[in-house]
């Protein structure tokens, strides 16, 4: 038994030391709602400006509703804190039409990419989504979450904030 609780603590510290370890969002093809191939560095750590980088999925409702709350909250963050969204599914190629769905029904006004074949989730080691990502001015990851309640946009503004001083 305490060989297994040691292993578990061992995997949970080697998980968050290589996602720390690994400050800049690495070069990664991925999809636009088109199909068309586009690198996530093109999206993260450019212009001076701060990225959230959050990972859903149609099937997700919590992912929705995070998308959801942050929409409602996305024009005074770019206004107050220089502020990108880029939300990612990873709804596989035969699902994708359900992702433009809800896309065009919810009226998102941020990036929306598509990543089919889970790149990012394998180079950005997680598992599960929601997970978010927030991504500073020069592309480095300085915070990251996985799952949502109501209330984490909140945490995530506090986290901004932290950036802008």
């Amino acid at each position: 038994m305490k060989i297994q609780v040691l292993l578990f603590f061992s995997f949970l510290l080697f998980s968050a030391t290589s996602l720390l370890g690994q400050k800049q969002i690495p070069s990664t093809q991925i999809k636009d709602l088109k199909g068309k191939s586009v690198d996530i560095t093109a999206y993260v750590g450019n212009d001076d400006r701060i990225t959230i980088l959050t990972f859903w999925a149609s099937w997700c409702a919590p992912c929705k509703k995070e998308l959801d709350n942050i929409a409602d909250l996305y024009t005074d963050w770019q206004a107050d804190y220089n502020v990108d969204v880029v939300a990612v599914t990873i709804d596989a190629s035969q699902d994708i039409q359900k992702a433009k769905n809800i896309v065009a029904s919810k009226a998102w006004e941020y990036t929306i990419l598509s990543d089919p074949n889970q790149e990012m989730l394998r180079v950005l080691n997680f598992q599960s989504v929601p997970q978010t990502f927030l991504v500073n001015q020069n592309g480095e990851v300085v915070y990251t979450r996985s799952g949502y309640v109501d209330g984490d946009e909140e945490e995530l503004e506090d986290e901004i904030k932290k950036i802008m001083k």
